[in-house]
């Protein structure tokens, strides 16, 4: 994914103890012949340590002696001295070059890097292809609905939602100023697991995709880490008359998410991005819990220093 732009991200990503490498190598570090550390120990006789277990062996062989085992295994005794006694040169570190031989050598270019995985629409499935669009058209709005969810019922890992145009209109503005996001998912027991979001957009398919991934694999791997779930918002039925935006969505199965978590998740991007708009006609706690929730999603995007996460918790166990 896309590096967050956002300085409160950087701060979270950064935060935190570094994880300690445990076997580091100095790059000139000094080389021992091992072999010879462990040849000038001393150490008791071999025959002597282990004349009980020869005796059975030259008995279990119907030997009268082990001079006598010795003589029968002496061809396999002589082998296998051979191999243990090839010695493996030691090669010494080679020393850095002095500054002469630096400026004598051409400089080489150190390789490109790797092409980096942005998030992106590219490959998004246009809503012509899974529904019929002009018979679409002509549904009402409940059936449109009902017919939209029963086609996601059956998969076990998707996620589907109908939004009204304006809501969506709503979310899509908020989504254009601040498309990047924190959200917790609580698990009973372990306090809450945090969850960065992204948004993309593809003109060709009239579609917004949002992309989840847990915050330790974004903190571990950055731009290279894979969503856990992916949902797209398509737009081709807004302008009707009651026109409609459809959302459907994916939960990887090999990401460690589970379904309903993801539900969740889903749950508190609609809140978090429009939700205010929503609750704007209930009562005084109703308004200040969505002003809340604009100001955690404003303050995050302009990287504000009173952006916390323990304020994002707070407002997600009173969604919970």
């Amino acid at each position: 994914m896309a590096a967050a732009r956002t300085p409160v991200l950087r701060h979270l990503v950064r935060s935190g103890s570094t994880p300690r490498i445990a076997s580091f190598q100095r790059r000139w570090a000094q080389v021992h012949d091992v072999r010879f550390l462990a040849t000038t120990q001393p150490s008791r006789s071999v025959l002597e340590k282990y004349r009980d277990k020869l005796d059975r062996k030259a008995r279990e062989e119907g030997l009268p002696d082990i001079d006598t085992l010795k003589k029968a295994y002496s061809d396999k005794i002589d082998s296998l001295r051979k191999e243990f006694d090839t010695v493996v040169p030691v090669i010494p570190p080679t020393p850095p070059p002095s500054p002469q031989q630096q400026q004598q050598q051409p400089r080489q270019q150190p390789p490109p890097p790797p092409p980096k995985s942005r998030p992106t629409a590219e490959g998004v499935q246009p809503l012509s292809s899974i529904l019929h669009l002009p018979k679409a058209r002509l549904l009402p709005a409940a059936e449109l609905t009902a017919a939209w969810i029963a086609l996601h019922t059956a998969l076990p890992r998707s996620l589907s939602a109908v939004i009204p145009a304006a809501t969506y209109a709503g979310m899509d503005a908020a989504a254009r100023a601040c498309p990047q996001f924190l959200v917790p998912v609580p698990h009973a027991g372990q306090g809450a697991e945090l969850h960065f979001l992204q948004w993309t957009w593809d003109a060709a398919t009239r579609s917004s995709t949002v992309l989840f991934t847990q915050l330790a694999e974004y903190k571990a791997r950055g731009e290279y880490a894979a969503p856990h779930t992916t949902v797209t918002h398509y737009a081709d039925l807004a302008g009707e008359e009651g026109g409609l935006v459809l959302m459907r969505g994916a939960v990887a199965e090999d990401r460690g998410v589970k379904v309903e978590d993801a539900r969740w998740l889903v749950m508190c991007l609609q809140r978090f991005y429009g939700g205010w708009d929503g609750e704007a006609g209930k009562d005084g706690m109703g308004r200040e819990r969505a002003e809340e929730r604009r100001r955690l999603l404003e303050e995050f995007a302009r990287g504000d220093q009173r952006f916390s996460v323990e304020r994002l918790l707070e407002e997600a166990e009173r969604m919970g």
